[in-house]
């Protein structure tokens, strides 16, 4: 038996899946174009990594668990427990996790987004099917879809600040060596001590 909406649900899944695959392949590139991988970028692969897994999951749940003949008011029940709780323990928590690997904690549009809109999202969701409203199989998706977009936002927002880095340590890297270009080393002093003494 299919459940409602059975078909949105797989394109999501791959469409997690693909975006998953593609920041994975962006950390590659990044490396071996000769950019160290930070702290940050370490902390945001693991992050978007698990994200995704358990997205791409609940997305999958509700279809593995109408094979067992569940009927279809427990099923998105049971599905929005399985995928609400874990979900929403890993947004609440992403500020504490993210400070204690980094050192701080995230800027104010991550925070806004990824953590605010996407807990109070999930909460919601969990209220409305467990509540046994009306179109719970719509809640359940809707929230499964604003959750995988506030991942990309935080990606793609996160991945803003990432890529400032290449440049900033080149910069800095330029301005050591300009700086060593203007100190007048040992052959210099030399120079200098045989002058005078000719003169």
């Amino acid at each position: 038996m299919e459940v409602k909406g059975a078909t949105l649900l797989y394109t999501l899944a791959g469409l997690m899946i693909t975006f998953a695959g593609f920041s994975a392949l962006l950390f590659v590139v990044r490396q071996a174009a000769g950019a160290r991988l930070s702290l940050l970028d370490r902390y945001l692969a693991k992050t978007v990594m698990t994200y995704i897994f358990v997205l791409t999951a609940a997305a999958l749940l509700p279809a593995i668990l109408a094979l067992y003949g569940i009927p279809e008011t427990w099923n998105w029940r049971a599905s929005s427990v399985l995928f609400g709780l874990p979900m929403l323990s890993l947004q609440v928590t992403y500020p504490y996790r993210r400070r204690k690997v980094t050192g701080e904690g995230p800027p104010l549009p991550i925070f806004a987004v990824f953590v605010v809109l996407g807990s109070a999202v999930t909460l919601a969701m969990l209220g409305y099917i467990l509540a046994g409203l009306p179109s719970s199989a719509a809640a359940y998706i809707t929230a499964l879809t604003i959750d995988f977009f506030t991942v990309i936002f935080g990606f793609l927002a996160a991945l803003d600040i990432i890529m400032q880095q290449p440049t900033e340590v080149s910069e800095r890297a330029d301005l050591i060596e300009a700086q060593a270009d203007e100190e007048p080393g040992p052959a210099d002093f030399r120079r200098r001590h045989d002058n005078g003494r000719h003169s």
